[in-house]
């Protein structure tokens, strides 16, 4: 196994908020915290989209926001549900937001969904996953600026013959966008659509005796090989997410041996905000299906433990999943110590600060 020097380093936040506080109060943290992250040296912010919950339900209006207060770190969504978005909608959502951040925008979609919201977003004549992925070819049509629809009436706001395209259209965007893959036949699909991949934290379809890390380097690596074939070119670079927690202290690395615990025997439901939801998923996952492990104790241990790794090891981009329920403080100090003590083993190099005009 070689282990892939890290050209990237990241961070995923759902923008949380609890009753206390309220969700004003945590999207101003959620932009504190990208700020602090750009002064460290990351390459990349993502955030999660859930809907009716206590997190960030909205993104584009979010990183909207963010880039106007940073201006080097990219601004990712890992994920969008395309099944819940109207394609169209989405791309001018895109491209308007990309264009005010200075083509910073990365957008991870993807292809699953929760058939319990079909109830309020609507029914559809096809599967759920069929639907998506239909939603997600025409979304990927009209950032790249296809021609959408030629006028072929009166009465339609432009002349016969007409070619209506997404507008405004950001240059670029449709080379930034990814596939949130959470199993190998997703990792494929990105692969034939010629667009970059990103694997989270859940992942399904595991052989019988396969660990986590070894399923997300044998999905990296198919993806891999199958651009080639497909496109003749090397792929993009690859992005993982992980949960990489290095304890400086005594006291941290309990912290995080008891978020470990909890993830171990709560599953998802575990680092939950004040007045969140409880999900319905437990640690009992289905057969094939496993959360990523938590990576925990002091800086050298987990040092060993990330390069021991076979799905880090395979990874270019490592995107540190921040718990749920911890506050600005408690996640600002947990990248500033993962990038002063871990990351700089693995070959990563922090970007240099950035002043004066967005780009």
């Amino acid at each position: 196994m070689s282990f892939r020097t890290k050209q990237r380093l990241g961070f995923n936040t759902r923008v949380s908020f609890d009753d206390d506080a309220g969700p004003e109060h945590g999207m101003r943290d959620g932009v504190e915290l990208f700020k602090s992250a750009e002064a460290l040296g990351y390459q990349s912010g993502w955030v999660y989209q859930r809907h009716f919950d206590h997190y960030l339900s909205s993104p584009l209006p979010f990183l909207a926001a963010v880039g106007q207060h940073t201006h080097r770190i990219t601004l990712g969504t890992a994920v969008l549900p395309m099944r819940y978005q109207e394609p169209i909608l989405l791309a001018e959502a895109a491209g308007t937001t990309d264009l005010l951040v200075g083509h910073r925008l990365e957008l991870a979609v993807a292809t699953g969904a929760n058939a319990a919201f079909d109830v309020v977003f609507g029914t559809v004549g096809t599967d759920a996953r069929t639907e998506a992925q239909q939603r997600q070819q025409r979304f990927l049509a009209a950032v790249a600026g296809e021609t959408l629809h030629l006028v072929d009436g009166p009465g339609q706001g432009a002349p016969v013959g007409t070619e209506l395209k997404v507008t405004p259209h950001s240059p670029g965007l449709r080379r930034r966008l990814r596939q949130g893959a959470a199993s190998l036949g997703s990792a494929l699909r990105a692969a034939e659509l010629g667009i970059g991949l990103i694997t989270g934290t859940v992942l399904h379809d595991l052989a019988e005796h396969e660990t986590f890390g070894e399923y997300q380097a044998r999905i990296v690596d198919a993806y891999r090989t199958a651009w080639r074939e497909k496109h003749g070119t090397e792929p993009p670079p690859v992005a993982v997410a992980a949960s990489i927690l290095p304890g400086t202290t005594a006291e941290l690395r309990e912290v995080y041996a008891a978020y470990d615990h909890q993830r171990r025997t709560e599953g998802m439901q575990a680092s939950r905000p004040k007045g969140a939801l409880d999900p319905v998923v437990t640690a009992d996952l289905p057969a094939g299906t496993r959360i990523s492990p938590v990576f925990h104790g002091a800086p050298g241990e987990v040092t060993e433990a990330v390069l021991a790794d076979p799905g880090l090891a395979a990874a270019d981009e490592i995107v540190l999943f921040l718990p749920p329920a911890f506050g600005l403080a408690e996640n600002i100090r947990l990248l500033t110590d993962l990038a002063n003590t871990v990351a700089p083993q693995l070959g990563w190099t922090p970007a240099p600060s950035r002043r004066g005009p967005r780009r």
